[in-house]
């Protein structure tokens, strides 16, 4: 039994690093429709400006994780304004422009950091002893991290003329334009947000993963997942299939190789996807 609540404290930490490192794209694909395989190198990004202004400058963690989503927040509107501006609901174009854009960025720090991995402390040391259960007072950290990201972006989204009109942006682009919306200026700023949470995303698993200039293409796939998943345009959905698919393979994993239970999960979101191809979250389709 011990081993079972071990294992399901420990996923709900795994999984809120999952939904993290998700929630950018949620809003770069499942919002704008660009398919951005860049995303993971925006989270590279905000490890290394984490490694380097803790490492290097000696500034507290808590400062270094804000000024790496402020830093990709501002490389990442950089981005949308020479390259991302003329791709919007061109999935192919986005496609092939950010793969591009992944392997520049991945050289450009491998240039200038080399390809040596980067380590930084973890600055919350010590766990929390329940009987034979332990749990690492930094996972508490991740999973109240993962906890505010959702309440900012919910209120943002839903509760701010902002996310009024970015979602009326993304029923009719046309539409808005005619209104007299500045699609520009919504597109620049949600974006550079995106590309800000990953960068916060990666200061935050800084202290428990290697960081290093190809550390970015492995979150891309587990991000299009979750964004399947959870429904293309839905921040909750996502936030939901985080858990469901990280929890279930820990849990599993206690039991079983990890192997066999991320083949067992894939299986369950194949069956899942080909009855619910919109995800379980989605909201209505575009007009």
């Amino acid at each position: 039994m011990s081993l079972f609540i071990q294992q399901l404290l420990n996923g709900i930490s795994n999984s809120s690093v999952l939904f993290l490192t998700t929630i950018g794209l949620v809003i770069i694909f499942g919002m704008m429709d660009v398919v951005n395989n860049a995303h993971g190198e925006f989270i590279m990004i905000g490890a290394y400006t984490a490694c380097v202004t803790v490492n290097v400058l000696h500034v507290p963690f808590a400062v270094a994780a804000i000024l790496a989503a402020l830093i990709t927040g501002l490389i990442g509107i950089v981005i949308e304004r020479l390259l991302i501006k003329k791709l919007y609901g061109k999935v192919a174009e986005s496609l092939l422009v950010t793969f591009a854009l992944e392997y520049i960025i991945q050289q450009i720090v491998r240039m200038v950091f080399g390809p040596e991995n980067q380590t930084i402390d973890i600055p919350v040391k010590g766990r929390l002893l329940m009987g034979s259960i332990s749990i690492p007072y930094y996972n508490l950290v991740l999973i109240g991290a993962a906890l505010f990201v959702l309440a900012l972006t919910l209120v943002l989204f839903y509760k701010t003329s902002f996310g009024m009109q970015l979602r009326a942006i993304n029923q009719n682009r046309d539409m808005t334009q005619c209104l007299g919306i500045n699609v520009t200026k919504i597109n620049m700023f949600t974006f550079g947000y995106g590309a800000a949470l990953a960068g916060f995303s990666g200061a935050l698993i800084a202290p428990i993963k290697s960081v290093f200039p190809g550390m970015g293409p492995a979150f891309n796939v587990d991000g299009f997942l979750v964004v399947i998943l959870g429904g293309l345009n839905s921040i909750i959905g996502s936030f939901a299939s985080s858990f469901v698919i990280n929890e279930s393979i820990t849990l599993m994993s206690g039991y079983m190789s990890q192997i066999v239970s991320k083949l067992l999960i894939f299986v369950v979101i194949i069956v899942i996807v080909r009855f619910r191809p919109n995800g379980l979250f989605s909201s209505k389709e575009k007009r």
